[in-house]
């Protein structure tokens, strides 16, 4: 039976429509929910306002995580690319990463398209000003028009439009990226309703005319003629063979002079910036005056599209004045006569302290509200894109009155992402890297589909169809690894030879195929050309074996300490436990732990600056079952 419904009631809205607020919408319509997605503005919906790329190291696995559960974002970008590229390929898997450059206007307008297109969803543009709270639960919006919107769950996804502000030199306005909109009555109702607001910085570089551009000084960056795709529904033989090139260059010493004589024209270093901005992606001043010793630094030059001249300056990320900027530019080699189309700024805006939110990010403070992306501390699409999915299905799960869904360290990458920002916190924006996973063995870029489409298909985002193809994909890699451990090698003149070109020590007996492939420079496709035998047919099929078998050793330790990870995270945590009441407990232990409220004993290890003995008291409290609750 069809709902039916008051033209301004929904079961989840989502606010903002940038990487987060896309995947959030889609991701609560496609679960049946009827869903509005509101946008400062239609024209900046999942654009990109600063590098016009996706993936990366960390990154690139997220992507392929939010696909794998039957998020949008690898389809995306799949269907915009501009060059595709497989990164740190002579290093071990863990660390393997897959990047794109975008076409940063068909990007915008395929998933504008998509979401268009999705039954259950409406889009549409309005500024929020307010939320709708009664006795600490949301339950609709209001605009700056005055219109009211009401709904069962409420997703904020604000970007850096909170209360934004731009600097570029001695010049700063109130703005949203790329000089939209800022939203600024919203931060003041959140900070009415309680929540403690933080405010963080980020920026991007200029943008030059590619036509102005010397190539011939700078190295070019070529994308791989091997097939990649972020989305596992991606097929091979659409795979682009026209891809465009980026190029690399470096800054010198004359930069260095001229970023050094205006540093007191720089708002990072006069103090009118007080916003923290990224550790990892910091400005081309903050790194010049921070890495003083170095005579150059890296600068990728990445075209915006296919139709256009704009190119990034990437990793020139500056607040500077204009015409600095261009005296910095043309130093550079390769961009002596560019000419810049646009200048870089900073900005600065407004994020929600994450340890406010469930690992559902729900927040903790009102009932049906969620937020994800930059607002909750983050940087970066890819970060925003799996909160979004995570804070989408969790709205309309909350609306449906099912229970909420999350991810664990050992899950995923978008587990451990939220993780660290529910547990610690940040004190900056948040970067997703390898070393934060402790499992990144088995968190890898090649392997997200087998760890998260059975979920994806319970939550009703994974087809039928796709589901049916994952699943032979499954018994196909089965029936590999049953194939190598049946297989045998003799140690024949053939094989004999092969180990000695690639400088092997020569078989003394018959091994099995897989003994046979732990050699580090054996390969499946050795293994088939040298017994006759056939494997698989799917590349991907064999490359999964390759890694499985090779690191058979260190997957298994990580396995272990996921076992024991989860007889942690087993043991619950009270969330009305007093823990003042607590003898023992160091004081910054209980300081944090009332804060936080972890849900389970694994959570409250990982707060920074509680010891294991803080731990062993509170285990030995909890599992004693008297408890003192917090008096309310």
């Amino acid at each position: 039976m069809i709902k039916s419904y008051d033209s301004n009631d929904y079961d989840v809205i989502v606010v903002g429509a940038g990487h987060a607020g896309t995947e959030a919408a889609l991701a609560s319509a496609r679960m049946g929910q009827k869903t509005l997605l509101l946008t400062i503005s239609l024209d900046m919906v999942a654009f990109m306002p600063c590098n016009p790329s996706v993936g990366g190291p960390a990154k690139g696995t997220v992507v392929r995580e939010v696909d794998a559960l039957g998020g949008e974002m690898g389809k995306a970008i799949d269907a915009t690319y501009i060059q595709m590229r497989m990164l740190n390929t002579g290093k071990g898997p863990a660390v393997q990463a897959l990047r794109a450059q975008a076409d940063k206007w068909q990007y915008h307008e395929y998933l504008k398209n998509v979401i268009e297109q999705t039954p259950h969803l409406t889009l549409r543009q309005a500024t929020v000003d307010e939320l709708i709270v009664e006795d600490g639960v949301c339950q609709g919006l209001i605009t700056n028009t005055g219109a009211r919107y009401y709904a069962k769950s409420v997703v904020l996804t604000t970007g850096t439009s909170a209360r934004g502000r731009i600097f570029i030199g001695e010049l700063n306005y109130s703005s949203g990226p790329n000089n939209t909109i800022p939203a600024i009555k919203l931060s003041e109702n959140l900070e009415k309703l309680g929540f403690k607001l933080r405010r963080f910085k980020t920026g991007t570089p200029p943008r030059v005319n590619s036509s102005t551009i010397d190539y011939t000084k700078t190295e070019e960056e070529p994308g791989d003629a091997t097939p990649r795709h972020f989305s596992y529904e991606s097929k091979d033989e659409d795979y682009r063979t026209n891809q465009v090139s980026c190029w690399m260059t470096y800054t010198n010493q004359d930069t260095h002079k001229i970023i050094n004589a205006n540093l007191e024209r720089s708002p990072m270093f006069t103090g009118e910036i007080t916003g923290v901005g990224p550790r990892y992606c910091p400005s081309i001043e903050t790194k010049v005056v921070r890495f003083a010793d170095k005579p150059r630094h890296q600068i990728f030059l990445e075209p915006e599209g296919r139709n256009t001249n704009e190119v990034y300056v990437g990793d020139f990320s500056t607040s500077m004045p204009e015409e600095v900027q261009l005296q910095m530019l043309h130093t550079v080699a390769g961009l002596k006569d560019a000419e810049m189309m646009r200048p870089g700024y900073a900005i600065e805006y407004d994020v929600v302290d994450p340890w406010q939110l469930k690992h559902t990010l729900e927040t903790k403070n009102i009932k049906n509200l969620f937020t994800a992306g930059q607002m909750n501390g983050t940087s970066g699409y890819e970060e925003a894109a799996g909160q979004g999915l995570i804070a989408g299905i969790n709205a309309a799960l909350r609306a449906a009155k099912q229970p909420g869904f999350t991810l664990g360290r050992d899950q995923a990458y978008i587990g451990v992402l939220i993780d660290d920002l529910v547990t610690k916190g940040t004190e900056e924006p948040y970067r997703l890297l390898t070393s934060r996973a402790e499992y990144r063995l088995i968190l890898r870029n090649d392997n997200a589909d087998l760890r998260l489409t059975d979920a994806g298909f319970r939550l009703g985002l994974i087809s039928e169809e796709r589901y049916s193809k994952f699943l032979a994909k499954k018994q196909q890699l089965i029936q590999a690894h049953q194939a190598v451990k049946t297989i045998t090698v003799h140690p024949d003149d053939q094989v004999q030879e092969f180990l000695k070109q690639i400088g092997e020590d020569e078989l003394k007996t018959a091994v099995k195929a897989d003994a046979f492939l732990r050699r580090p420079r054996v390969t499946v496709d050795d293994i088939e050309r040298l017994t006759g035998k056939r494997i698989s047919l799917e590349r991907y099929i064999k490359e999964q074996v390759e890694i499985n078998v090779k690191y058979a050793g260190y997957i298994k330790k990580e396995e272990q300490q996921i076992d024991r990870l989860h007889r942690q995270e087993a043991k619950q945590i009270p969330n009305d436990i007093d823990y003042a009441a607590i003898e023992g407990l160091a004081t910054e232990a209980r300081e944090k732990f009332a804060k936080i409220r972890p849900e389970t004993i694994a959570q409250a290890e990982r707060i920074s600056g509680v010891n294991p003995a803080d731990i062993a008291i509170l285990s030995v409290y909890v599992q004693n079952g008297r408890y003192v609750k917090i008096q309310k």
